[in-house]
């Protein structure tokens, strides 16, 4: 993947920077493997707006993605490289010996006509999908299973990768994108690789609009609201807020812990992340 420039034709054209698209293959979806999505708008089922900056956006269809790779002992082929409005990374179209289509996260480095496979019998290159008493240490992985079985939930973005660093007993120790080092279960599958589209981190939206295409809506300021609104709004004249910087809710913003101090899986966490600027 590459990033491009655009003609500056407007001002908004001339600092946006955008995707090439030279990897995908594809451009319509598996109509079978797709469903409608429904737009939130940041609400609950009683309509009770519980996610602010949401809404809008262009409609989207929703491609069925497997996470839990557990068609296992069959090869696949990958048909195609395609891109999937619900998330930053791409997807890979695999067709299975036995027929079945199926949608994964892309790996980079995935080519067309590559086989792939899943389970024991595995081996451990980029695509393929395996218990991670079965990958050796030192290999980057992705698309990580907390639960036996679960599907992968740690580790999907575009561009991220954390790394299997040790086993002990029942556990392997993973290092992720975050910095922070968590013990996993090895029944636990996860994805050789580093997930694709990697340069999405440098792309220059250039205009407020093309957020908007995205469904992200404006980011007003505390300060700038009523105190009604906000906790660190009102005041005579422009203030900087009198208090530390918080949420609407009171929650501290800068430094604060948001941790659920009773979550299942932070008995696992062996290293926090380092706070601040971002590091592996």
């Amino acid at each position: 993947m590459g990033l491009k420039k655009f003609k500056p034709t407007s001002p908004g054209r001339r600092a946006g920077t955008g995707p090439d698209f030279s990897e995908i293959t594809k451009g319509t979806p598996e109509k079978g493997l797709t469903r409608f999505l429904k737009s939130t708008g940041g609400r609950n089922n009683q309509g009770k707006m519980t996610q602010r900056r949401r809404g809008g956006g262009h409609k989207r269809l929703y491609r069925e993605i497997d996470f839990k790779r557990d068609k296992d002992a069959i090869p696949a082929k990958v048909h195609s490289i395609e891109y999937d409005p619900n998330r930053s990374c791409r997807i890979a179209l695999l067709h299975y010996a036995d027929g079945e289509k199926r949608y994964v996260l892309a790996p980079d480095k995935l080519q067309v006509g590559q086989t792939v496979m899943n389970g024991q019998t595995a081996e451990p290159k980029v695509g393929n999908c395996l218990e991670l008493r079965h990958i050796p240490v030192g290999l980057e992985i992705h698309n990580i299973e907390l639960t036996p079985g679960q599907g992968g939930q740690l580790v999907r973005s575009a561009g991220v990768v954390a790394q299997l660093q040790a086993k002990d007993g029942k556990f392997a120790i993973v290092q992720l994108p975050s910095g922070a080092i968590m013990k996993i279960h090895h029944r636990c599958r996860a994805t050789i690789g580093q997930v694709g589209n990697i340069e999405h981190n440098l792309i220059s939206y250039g205009k407020a609009g093309r957020k908007r295409w995205l469904g992200q809506r404006p980011e007003v300021r505390g300060s700038a609201m009523n105190p009604v609104a906000h906790p660190m709004g009102g005041g005579e004249g422009r203030r900087s807020g009198g208090r530390h910087h918080v949420s609407p809710t009171g929650v501290l913003a800068k430094g604060g812990k948001t941790r659920q101090k009773r979550k299942v899986s932070g008995r696992r966490i062996l290293r926090h992340r380092k706070r601040g600027r971002f590091q592996r």
